[in-house]
């Protein structure tokens, strides 16, 4: 056992977080390409820039839909994801681990602050996957993996809590500790191959749609040669 939790913190830690950071960037890299061929190509190459900024700022700090679309439902989203950014990347055990690797030093959350927030991330991860099942409308637009997800994130969670938290058995502890590490590797491992890559392409949304509507000059001609109708009168 002490062997596995030896290999989970270091090697299985440091191959997960470069599959992560690499695949993330290859994202990165190639929304960025694909928006500035985009772009390059548009017949109009005028950008609304500030109207681009404003509804990215409202996609990242979303209070005005939450009030008015499911506000409840989305307001425990928020909370999930505050918890999911700031816990793993604040708490201080977890970045005595970053900065083994990454040699970067930053601060710690407090040790309320890190269990109020981990609290309110479990509660906010059960009350998701809740409100999937009750809502009809949730269950019938939800996906396996929609299901899947929070499971799974709420595991590193919950498994921390008991460790940190909890009177166990010193071989009960092993046991947790090391599905708790097992699992934030595997997100941190499946991260750029799953709809969790989001996170990275959030600021970049608004920019590709607003491209994605630019089409080239000769687009015309080719929708009409395509349909057989080129040179038809309208």
């Amino acid at each position: 056992m002490d062997a596995l939790l030896e290999f989970a913190r270091g090697p299985m830690f440091r191959l997960a977080i470069a599959i992560m950071v690499f695949g993330m960037a290859r994202i990165l890299i190639l929304d960025i390409w694909s928006a500035y061929e985009a772009y390059r190509r548009a017949g109009d190459k005028r950008m609304p820039w500030k109207l681009i900024i404003s509804r990215t700022i409202e996609w990242l700090f979303p209070v005005k839909r939450v009030l008015h679309n499911r506000p409840v439902y989305s307001i425990f989203s928020i909370i999930f994801h505050i918890g999911l950014l700031i816990v793993p990347l604040f708490l201080y055990a977890h970045v005595t681990l970053w900065q083994n690797v990454l040699y970067i030093p930053w601060p710690t959350l407090p040790y309320d602050w890190a269990l109020g927030l981990t609290l309110t991330t479990i509660i906010a991860a059960i009350a998701l996957l809740m409100g999937r099942f009750i809502s009809k409308t949730s269950s019938f637009l939800s996906r396996k993996q929609d299901y899947l997800w929070p499971m799974i994130l709420l595991i590193p969670f919950a498994t921390g809590f008991i460790c940190a938290h909890l009177s166990v058995s010193p071989e009960s502890y092993k046991v947790f500790i090391l599905l708790h590490i097992a699992t934030a590797n595997l997100i941190l491992i499946i991260m750029p191959f799953t709809k969790i890559a989001h996170c990275v392409l959030m600021p970049l949304s608004q920019v590709i749609c607003t491209l994605a509507w630019k089409f080239p000059p000769d687009t015309d001609d080719d929708i009409c040669a395509t349909m057989n109708k080129k040179g038809a009168r309208v």
